[in-house]
């Protein structure tokens, strides 16, 4: 049940945020920051 959520959070992810892949992690906000940690923590709970 857990794996099925995370999975779902990580197509809901794809979607609704934006791609921080090209850019230097060292130039990000704190903002994106956060939403390249979150992405991070759900994509491996989600391979887990």
């Amino acid at each position: 049940m857990k794996k099925e959520l995370f999975k779902v959070l990580v197509k809901i992810n794809k979607i609704v945020l934006p791609s921080l892949y090209k850019k230097d992690p060292n130039k990000l906000t704190a903002f994106q920051k956060a939403i390249l940690g979150y992405r991070y923590w759900v994509l491996t709970n989600a391979l887990d």
